[in-house]
């Protein structure tokens, strides 16, 4: 019986080596990537089931190895491309992080400068230049200053004028005595008027001069010699009416200082 049953077991030994055989030579067959070849092996001893065991074969074992060793080295690849695509995100993050950390840095020291020069434009004192005005604090007089050309026909309105035809040195200002120059001659008729009562006058160009009165006069409107006339230095000449009916002119000398 032992007999028998040896060619029995020779023919059944033949048979799997055929079928392993048959599975794997597909390994050696040229394939598109070593997944492809590691894939069909795999399957490929999955199919012979059993008969690996029994049927060892070296050259089968052989591409295993190799396929894996290759499939290793496509691993080791891609790790060095991913980690220089890492460091790659890394320096560029890093690059980007520089410049946003620059910019504010530009920002804040912009926005310091700004406030800086803010600071200085409010700590500067406010100017005003003040024209063509007229003040004499004593008697409480501020009036805005408008001329009166000498070839004027029309009379004055209730305004503080410049007359132009003055004299060198003389800046004459002329205003109703029941209006704009009204402190002016209610100081003269109660006593009120001293010598020494200071005067300021800003002229067209934005210019500041003060006067001191030194003198004044009570005369007829024909007698304007006195009052309009040149002088020797920078004076001022205040005109207004005066008496009953305003038949006079109370004219008032002042002189720079």
């Amino acid at each position: 019986m032992a007999s028998k049953g040896f060619p029995l077991r020779r023919f059944l030994v033949f048979m799997g080596a055929l079928v392993l055989l048959g599975a794997a030579s597909p390994v050696t067959s040229t394939e598109s990537s070593p997944g492809q070849r590691v894939s069909r092996i795999t399957n490929a001893v999955a199919a012979t089931g059993s008969f690996v065991a029994f049927v060892p074969s070296a050259g089968l074992t052989a591409k295993i190895d190799v396929l894996r060793i290759e499939t290793l080295d496509e691993l080791r690849l891609a790790g060095r491309d991913r980690g220089l695509a890492l460091a790659a995100e890394r320096a560029a993050a890093a690059k980007a992080a520089a410049a946003a950390a620059k910019a504010a840095a530009a920002a804040k020291a912009a926005a310091a400068a700004a406030a800086a020069a803010s600071a200085r434009v409010a700590a500067k004192p406010a100017v005003y230049v003040v024209r063509n005005h007229f003040w004499m604090p004593a008697l409480g007089i501020s009036r805005p200053v408008y001329f009166f050309p000498c070839w004027r026909t029309t009379p004055p309105a209730n305004l503080v004028y410049r007359w132009g035809c003055a004299g060198r040195n003389n800046v004459y200002l002329l205003g109703h005595s029941y209006g704009v120059m009204k402190p002016l001659h209610d100081a003269y008729v109660s006593g009120r008027l001293r010598v020494g009562m200071v005067a300021v006058y800003a002229d067209g160009r934005g210019r500041i001069t003060r006067y001191r009165v030194t003198e004044w006069r009570v005369m007829l409107p024909t007698s304007v010699s006195w009052a309009a006339g040149a002088l020797r230095v920078p004076s001022m000449t205040l005109q207004t009416c005066v008496g009953y009916l305003s038949r006079y002119r109370l004219d008032v000398r002042l002189v720079a200082f």
